[in-house]
């Protein structure tokens, strides 16, 4: 779940970088520190086990 919720704000982040780079700014860099976060913490804190 956070691997998903990581990569959507990653994809957000690079759309924003390109097409919104100069509307954005600052809040553009807030979903790449919000998506690494939810991906190291998919990575690191659950070791990558599922809970059914």
């Amino acid at each position: 779940m956070l691997l998903i919720i990581g990569c959507v704000l990653l994809v957000l982040w690079l759309l924003g970088f390109f097409v919104f780079k100069k509307v954005v700014g600052g809040l553009i860099h807030i979903l790449l520190v919000i998506a690494l976060i939810a991906i190291l913490i998919h990575f690191l804190g659950a070791g990558g086990a599922h809970i059914s």
